[in-house]
């Protein structure tokens, strides 16, 4: 069963059991645009009470705001197929600009009003194959249109990252923002700062690794998202750089294709800022370790490769047995190094992977056996192997015993 499919029997369900159920939302906007939603969800005249009675496994997720997850059987990637189920409702005011301080569960079309954007705000009966827009959001679709619902100003105070999102949809699905959509999110931008840094970062990761980045990343500066979330950006060359980067970013293709990561993508925005401030801005934004980590090697290495071509081959072994070569040469790439990139994707190709990297000449171990002890001369010896059997001029253990010898004995 498909995710689509177990969204139409929840919606069933609800139907037989007498309530009104529809899909709500996104995966409305990506169906009328012929999209697969990457989640379906449902709003009903059902209260959360009456949803948990009707389906066996549930979880109240957010059940004072009227939503319920409805877990459903195992899908293709062999997890459990959920959806969400939340009751029509009213919002009253945002005082923490996140979540409404109550709500009055209502009518789909107070539910539709409720919501951020007219495309965002329509409903679908998957049974009747009945569309049920109550703002417009087909027409400003079909118009190519982002516009706020009601007074975009009210939009935007309710909470702030809605100026966030409204740049990411809007280049995700090539839309124009309405102009007063737009003067509102201008004036609320510097607010975002009140947003968590976790939310903002969410909205960062799904417009970066989408296709849409380049105009997504124009829109951040036209709307006065950059100095607010990105400050390090903002002055001398580096954000026309980081421009330029991200128009040419494409994905990496060694050693297999794969999508564009948040990492590399962000790596290519922050590229001109330095490893330490890549960091500092991963702390700021609560970024996980694996992702700060790559992020800021990305940066760290951007020009590493330039050279590539003339460089020592202990220099260039080690990088190009990196997990995140594939990524780096994708932003090497998209940098304009384009010799270093070729030169290294042929030594990769054309070089066994037990001569780029071989098991170590010598080990601690033989050391040991020397009666040396563990130290920073135990350390600068087998570094100074390692960068010789690399070079290719250690080929054995006898000859990197030898090297250690003429080593210890200051040769």
């Amino acid at each position: 069963m498909t995710e689509r499919e177990y969204a139409t029997d929840v919606v069933r369900t609800l139907q037989q059991a007498g309530f009104r159920a529809l899909w709500a939302g996104g995966c409305v906007r990506d169906e009328r645009l012929g999209l697969a939603p990457n989640d379906y969800d449902i709003a009903t005249d059902a209260r959360p009470e009456q949803v948990q009675k009707l389906f066996r496994r549930t979880l109240a997720v957010g059940a004072s705001f009227g939503v319920i997850e409805v877990i459903g059987p195992r899908g293709g990637d062999g997890g459990h197929l959920t959806v969400e189920v939340a009751t029509f409702r009213s919002d009253g005011t945002y005082s923490d600009g996140r979540r409404p301080d109550a709500v009055t569960f209502s009518s789909p079309e107070d539910d539709a009003r409720r919501r951020d954007f007219t495309v965002n705000g329509m409903f679908f009966d998957p049974i009747a194959g009945m569309l049920h827009d109550f703002i417009g959001g087909q027409a400003d679709l079909d118009a190519k249109v982002l516009r706020a619902i009601g007074d975009p100003a009210e939009r935007f105070a309710e909470d702030k990252l809605r100026v966030l999102r409204a740049v990411r949809i809007a280049s995700r699905f090539g839309l124009e923002i309405d102009p007063a959509t737009l003067a509102a999110a201008v004036r609320t931008a510097p607010q975002i700062r009140a947003v968590s840094a976790e939310r903002i970062a969410e909205e960062l990761r799904r417009l970066l690794v989408h296709a849409s980045r380049p105009r997504g990343v124009r829109l951040l500066r036209e709307v006065g998202l950059v100095e607010p979330v990105l400050p390090e950006l903002v002055s001398g060359t580096a954000w026309e750089h980081a421009v330029g980067v991200i128009d040419r970013l494409e994905p990496p293709t060694w050693p297999r294709p794969e999508p564009v990561s948040f990492p590399l993508a962000f790596a290519a925005l922050l590229h001109e800022v330095g490893k330490r401030a890549a960091e500092k801005i991963a702390d700021r934004l609560r970024l996980s370790t694996a992702e700060k980590v790559r992020t800021a090697w990305l940066v760290e290495k951007h020009q590493y490769l330039a050279d590539a071509p003339t460089m020592r081959a202990s220099r260039l072994k080690p990088i190009l047995v990196h997990p995140g070569i594939g990524e780096l040469l994708a932003l090497h790439r998209a940098g304009g190094h384009l010799e270093g990139v070729e030169f290294c994707e042929r030594v990769l190709r054309e070089t066994p992977p037990d001569e780029l990297d071989p098991p170590p000449a010598v080990t601690g171990e033989d050391l040991i056996a020397l009666g040396m002890q563990p130290g920073p001369e135990f350390k600068r010896l087998l570094d100074a192997v390692r960068v010789e059997q690399l070079d290719g001029g250690v080929r054995s253990k006898a000859e990197a015993l030898e090297l250690v010898a003429r080593l210890r004995a200051g040769s």
